[in-house]
């Protein structure tokens, strides 16, 4: 049997891909012996792979550990530093952007608060000053960003526009991509947020390798999102997990049953639920009532897509899932007699940083996509140009 030279091309640009998604998920460097041991390659297909990933930038050997006996082996590392991304929540109170590298690991960010009054305009500018603190704080300049992904408060369709928001009148319609264009010159991605939040849950928090999954934001603005089979799920307009525009679950106005709580009075709504959440929590029985209406009207919405996906797990992020000692045990409840299995339900562990931190893992899923699809050959390490 004869073997094409375009035949080997491609066989060696396949032990290409093995040896680097290996060498990016390991805990540490690899001898060319674990190397080749993990993928299956024959050791001398190993050299050869090793000294092209080495060539193009993407690998590079470690110094042996201190102590060594003999001649150690060499080991190699796939380069997180060789690129970043940049992920940016742009929320009703704050505009946070987060530099990552290729690993995920957050080098910098850059926070600017902002409140519901905040105008359009205010809000587009506030997103350049929180990125430009992000980019002085890592050193970095806007060309040695290879992705850019932004989380919007809305609904956000497949082209990356805002459609429609609540609690901002004027932020509908907003070219998010095209205000950024003007000074990145790298893949931009807009997505909603809780979608965001609900990646960084799977990838990097308290669902890490979970392949179905319900995200509940759960705060004076609900929403959810969906993971399945591991991956976001966007649907077919981008409006998926919207299931908080349905009037009959009520989750536009549940938040009001902890602010006419009597454990909040005199508070401001942004305070009162910390209020009814302490009051409850201390076992105060009307605190404990309000708790347990806002859990029934969160169950609703949930259940329609708890019984839709029969997801793994369900996990409660937002402002209220700091409470979520008091909120679970009642969300528990309120599920049990619509859902015919309720799943495990657990708490955020991602903190407010979550949305930004999904954006940079949407950004990194485009990268992988740029360099390395299992349809191209692996080129040097460089910054992706946006598609004009």
């Amino acid at each position: 049997m004869q073997v094409g030279g375009g035949d080997l091309q491609r066989l060696r640009q396949l032990n290409s891909l093995s040896s680097i998604r290996v060498l990016r998920a390991a805990p540490g460097p690899l001898t060319l012996t674990e190397l080749a041991t993990l993928t299956g390659l024959s050791r001398n297909s190993v050299i050869e792979v090793v000294g092209d990933l080495h060539e193009l930038g993407w690998i590079t050997d470690v110094e042996p550990a201190p102590g060594s006996l003999g001649r150690p082996a060499k080991r190699y590392r796939f380069r997180t530093d060789a690129g970043h991304v940049l992920g940016v929540d742009v929320g009703v109170h704050k505009v946070l952007a987060v530099i990552t590298d290729l690993a995920g690991r957050t080098v910098s960010s850059g926070r600017v608060a902002v409140d519901a009054r905040t105008t359009r305009d205010e809000r587009l500018e506030a997103v350049w000053r929180a990125v430009e603190a992000a980019l002085v704080a890592s050193g970095l300049s806007a060309r040695d960003l290879w992705g850019v992904t932004v989380g919007s408060i809305g609904v956000v369709n497949r082209e990356g526009v805002v459609t429609r928001v609540e609690s901002l009148p004027d932020w509908a319609g907003v070219d998010l991509i095209g205000h950024l264009g003007q000074r990145l010159s790298c893949p931009i991605t807009v997505e909603n947020d809780s979608k965001l939040a609900a990646l960084a849950e799977q990838r990097l928090g308290i669902a890490s390798g979970v392949r179905d999954l319900v995200y509940l934001h759960a705060g004076r603005r609900p929403g959810a999102a969906l993971i399945l089979s591991g991956r976001l799920h966007h649907g077919f307009s981008g409006a998926s997990g919207e299931v908080g525009l349905m009037e009959m679950t009520g989750w536009r106005t549940m938040a009001a049953h902890l602010e006419r709580s009597p454990a909040a009075r005199g508070a401001t709504p942004e305070d009162a639920a910390g209020l009814v959440f302490t009051a409850a929590r201390a076992g105060d029985p009307e605190a404990l009532e309000a708790v347990n209406a806002y859990a029934h009207q969160l169950a609703l919405g949930t259940a329609a897509m708890v019984l839709t996906l029969d997801p793994e797990l369900v996990v409660l992020g937002g402002g209220f899932s700091r409470s979520a000692d008091v909120l679970l045990p009642a969300l528990r409840r309120a599920l049990e007699p619509h859902c015919l299995r309720v799943p495990e339900i657990r708490p955020s562990t991602l903190g407010e940083e979550c949305v930004a931190l999904g954006a940079a893992c949407l950004a990194l899923e485009h990268v992988d996509d740029h360099f390395f699809s299992s349809d191209g050959s692996i080129s040097r390490p460089a910054a992706p140009q946006r598609l004009a």
